[in-house]
């Protein structure tokens, strides 16, 4: 199941009420679809906000959310009758807060929501498509919106695509199959032309993202990629940690760990590349110490000579 945090639910919900609200009683399936959620997690996300209002939190300061004969209907608390009194730097924040909500997957682009903020900015004399640099889950609102639409359309996508464990930029035309966020970033799902397999890609690398006119097909059962998938082939490296670098375990995949009589956190790791790993080894410093490297014996000296690199970028000149 795809995981969300707190902040990326609370997005889908203030994007997903406006949209039920304005649509006068969408069917479960329609609203699952448009904010990809299943039916489950829908009734959880209502049953959280038939809690929320204003005080005294009567029951007519409430939300009234209903869910019935497979039909979903929104009807908001009285108090999003009465007109808002702000100042010019809440009005800011509130334009920019829309704005990130509309990045959202399935928010309507052009529903109340997205009408009141051009009105508002209006006022301010903004204009709220170019005034703001929309960080979502750090994945570019526009590179977003071309992702999503593609999956939505099955579409191709022509992707310029950051390679973090390589330290390269390459262009690629992807089958989109699926946009999911899970662990605070979003992701794509999708079969990868230029290496012939289904790869998973992070949206925050994704450089630009052209839809083009190439229709597919998408599979009946849609791949579930990990994160990093490590081939047998893929060197490893063992770790000896300190207690306060022991997040390691929770950020990484990891094949083996115990503890060793030291105290210390032994861990065998599989490397997605050498940059990938002279990133680790620098950030961990003296945290962390490199006891065995398998497949690939040049790693062996890639943290002294990435801190080598790093440390003559600050010697005079």
């Amino acid at each position: 199941m795809t995981r969300i945090t707190a902040a990326d639910r609370l997005r889908r919900l203030l994007s997903l009420l406006p949209w039920v609200a304005s649509h006068d009683g969408p069917t479960v399936e329609e609203v699952c679809a448009r904010f990809e959620l299943d039916p489950d997690e829908l009734l959880s996300d209502v049953a959280l906000v038939t809690m929320v209002g204003v005080p005294p939190y009567s029951p007519g300061d409430l939300f009234d959310v209903v869910v019935e004969e497979g039909r979903v209907w929104v009807h908001l608390s009285p108090s999003f009758d009465r007109s808002l009194r702000l100042t010019p730097e809440e009005a800011l924040a509130l334009v920019a807060s829309g704005a990130s909500l509309l990045a959202v997957p399935g928010a309507d682009v052009s529903g109340p929501l997205a009408r009141g903020l051009t009105k508002l900015a209006t006022t301010l004399g903004i204009d709220p498509e170019d005034a703001f640099d929309i960080d979502l889950g750090r994945a570019a609102a526009g590179v977003l919106a071309a992702v999503q639409q593609a999956t939505e359309e099955h579409r191709r996508l022509r992707l310029s695509y950051y390679s973090h464990s390589r330290d390269q930029h390459t262009d690629r035309e992807v089958d989109p199959y699926r946009v999911h966020a899970e662990q605070g970033r979003w992701y794509l799902v999708g079969f990868d032309h230029l290496r012939g397999e289904v790869r998973l890609f992070r949206v925050d690398r994704v450089l630009a993202a052209t839809v083009l006119d190439e229709s597919f097909e998408p599979p009946r059962e849609l791949p579930e990629p990990e994160l990093f998938e490590a081939g047998t082939d893929d060197p490893r490296v063992m770790l000896d940690l300190a207690p306060e670098a022991e997040w390691v375990v929770e950020s990484y995949a990891v094949d083996e760990a115990a503890t060793t009589e030291e105290g210390r956190l032994r861990v065998t790791l599989p490397v997605s590349g050498r940059s990938w790993l002279e990133r680790l080894l620098l950030q961990l410093g003296p945290r962390a110490q490199l006891v065995e490297v398998r497949g690939d014996p040049a790693l062996a000296a890639c943290g002294p000579e990435a801190a080598r690199r790093v440390l003559s970028r600050y010697e005079p000149t």
